[in-house]
């Protein structure tokens, strides 16, 4: 039997590839909203950031999710990532 791909990601704020179910897509919608994609299937424009704090930080204090996505990233979105990240470390 052969071994299944693992799909590969960069993350925008680290630079490094890792698996896809390591990283948090946000992702643009063509109206130009902007969610958090946790199915890592919903159309639009998309970001991978790693699931870690100081990453998240750092994409938020060097403003990368807003060049890469081409758009203003509301202050709730982080708030949410950093829920998330906080929950995922907990379990």
């Amino acid at each position: 039997m052969r071994n299944r791909k693992v799909p590969l990601r960069k993350c925008v704020a680290s630079q490094e590839m890792k698996d896809k179910k390591d990283l948090i897509r946000i992702v643009r919608s063509k109206e130009g909203d902007i969610s958090i994609d946790l199915t890592g299937k919903l159309a639009g424009r998309g970001a991978y950031l790693s699931k870690d704090k100081d990453i998240i930080l750092q994409a938020k204090k060097k403003n990368i999710l807003a060049s890469h996505l081409k758009t203003k990233i509301d202050e709730s979105i982080y708030e949410e990532l950093l829920s998330l990240v906080e929950k995922e470390n907990q379990q």
